[in-house]
C-alpha cells in the first residue's frame, strides 16, 4: 500500500487526487492532508480518509479542528507545509498547491527521499535548475517498497500536457528527441485580435472551454501564459532547449502532447480531457490503475492544430524570452504574473495589463545566476513588493 501526503487537498487537483484514491482504497493510504481555508471540506476528507497529520494556513483553524479531531496531528503555515512533505512516513507527495508556495515542499520533499507527483508549476519554473539537480543527485527512502531504497526519487508529472510526454518517452530512453509537442486548447479567446481583447470581461476570461480549473491557472490560459509556463517545466522536466519544444493549439483537448524523434516519428498520448487520467498515472506508476473517466470515442471526431498567435498572446513569448535568458527571469516573470493575475482577478487592472506590465518588468530587470533555494525566495519576494 502506497502512503500519500496530499498537499492541497481542497483545491481542483486535490479534490479529484482523491477521486482516484477512492477508487483504489487498497492500494493507498492517506498519511497527510493540507489546505488554505476551506475547512468545512477539510472536516468531510479527514473523516473519510482518517490522515495522521493536516495543515492549515492559519493557526487559529489548527487549533480549532485540535478539538474536534483529537486522534489527528494539526499543524499550519508554511512550516506545516514542509513537514507534512519531509517529515512523514510516506512514499509520494502529491504536490497538488498553487503559487510559490508549493516550491519549499517540493524541495524538501526529495531532500528527504520522497517520490513527488507534481501540479505545482512554481516549482519548476522558479527552481527547475535546483529542483532537477536535487532529483539527480536524490536516493528514495519510503517506506513501503523497501527493495526500492536507494534509487533516484520520481518527480512524475501530473500536468496532462507533461504527463503525456512522460508516457511518450517511456521506453524510449536514450532515443534523441528532436522535438517536444506541447499542445493548447487556446482558452477562452482562441481566434481572437488584440482589438478585441481589449474589450474582455473577467467573467469572459474565467469561461474556459474544455478545463475545469481554478481562477488562477483559467486566466492563464486565457492569456496563455499557462502554457508559457509548461514550456518551462518541460524544459527541465525532459532536458531540452526551449527552442525545441512547439506549441500546437489543439482545440479539441484531446491530444495531450507528444514528441517528434529524429526520424520524424511522433507519438502522441490521447484520453478525454479530465485531470484524473494523469493524476492515476503519477499515482500508481509504475503501474496502469483505474481513473474513473470515461474512455475516450474516436469516431466521428476531428483533431486539429494550429500555430499560437504570439503577437496578440504576448505571455507565451515572454515565457520563452524569460527561459532562454534564464536565471532570475524565468523567477521575476512568474512572481509578476501572479501578482497581475490577482490584480486582475479582483478588477484593479484590465486582461490586457497583465502582458504589458509583465513585459516592462522583463525588460527592466537584470539577471541574476547560479541561484539557491533562498536567492529563488528572496527574488520572488522583491518582485511581488515592487508592484504597485
Amino acid at each position: 500500500m502506497k502512503r500519500i501526503a496530499l498537499l492541497g487537498s481542497t483545491g481542483s487537483i486535490g479534490t479529484q487526487t482523491l477521486d482516484v484514491i477512492r477508487k483504489n482504497s487498497s492500494d493507498f493510504k492517506v498519511i497527510a492532508l493540507t489546505c488554505g481555508r476551506n475547512i468545512s471540506l477539510l472536516k468531510e476528507q479527514i473523516k473519510e480518509f482518517h490522515p495522521e497529520l493536516c495543515v492549515t494556513e492559519l493557526e487559529s483553524d489548527a487549533d480549532s479542528l485540535k478539538e474536534e479531531f483529537r486522534d489527528v496531528k494539526f499543524l499550519s503555515g508554511s512550516e506545516g507545509l514542509v513537514y507534512a512533505a519531509s517529515e512523514t512516513d510516506t512514499d509520494m507527495v502529491v504536490n497538488a498547491l498553487m503559487g510559490m508556495r508549493g516550491l519549499e515542499p517540493t524541495y524538501y520533499a526529495i531532500n528527504a527521499g520522497k517520490d513527488v507527483a507534481l501540479a505545482n508549476k512554481e516549482t519548476l519554473v522558479a527552481g527547475g535548475e535546483i529542483i532537477m539537480s536535487l532529483v539527480k543527485n536524490s536516493s528514495y527512502t519510503g517506506s513501503s517498497y523497501e527493495t526500492e531504497k536507494g534509487r533516484p526519487v520520481r518527480l512524475l508529472p501530473i500536468d496532462s500536457e507533461h504527463s503525456a510526454i512522460f508516457q511518450c518517452l517511456e521506453g524510449n530512453e536514450g532515443r534523441k528527441v528532436k522535438k517536444i509537442l506541447l499542445t493548447c486548447s487556446g482558452g477562452p479567446f482562441r481566434g481572437r485580435s488584440l482589438s478585441d481583447l481589449k474589450k474582455v470581461t473577467l467573467s469572459d476570461a474565467l469561461k474556459h472551454p474544455k478545463w475545469n480549473m481554478g481562477k488562477k491557472i483559467t486566466i492563464d490560459s486565457a492569456t496563455l501564459m499557462n502554457k508559457g509556463l509548461e514550456v518551462i517545466e518541460a524544459k527541465w522536466l525532459f532536458n531540452v532547449d526551449a527552442d525545441d519544444i512547439t506549441v500546437l493549439v489543439h482545440p479539441q483537448s484531446i491530444v495531450h502532447s507528444g514528441v517528434e524523434f529524429m526520424d520524424n516519428s511522433v507519438l502522441t498520448q490521447m484520453g478525454v480531457p479530465d485531470m484524473r487520467i494523469p493524476i492515476s498515472l503519477a499515482l500508481g506508476y509504475p503501474d496502469r490503475i483505474e481513473s474513473g473517466e470515461d474512455e475516450l470515442d474516436l469516431f466521428g471526431m476531428s483533431l486539429t492544430f494550429e500555430k499560437p498567435d504570439l503577437e496578440t498572446f504576448r505571455c507565451l513569448g515572454l515565457a520563452y524570452e524569460a527561459i532562454k535568458k534564464g536565471g532570475s527571469y524565468p523567477v521575476v516573470m512568474n512572481a509578476a504574473n501572479e501578482v497581475l493575475v490577482e490584480k486582475f482577478l479582483n478588477s484593479e487592472i484590465s486582461f490586457l495589463d497583465i502582458p504589458e506590465t509583465l513585459e516592462k518588468i522583463l525588460d527592466e530587470h537584470k539577471g541574476e545566476y547560479n541561484l539557491t533555494l533562498q536567492d529563488v525566495l528572496r527574488i520572488d519576494n522583491e518582485t511581488r513588493k515592487s508592484i504597485k
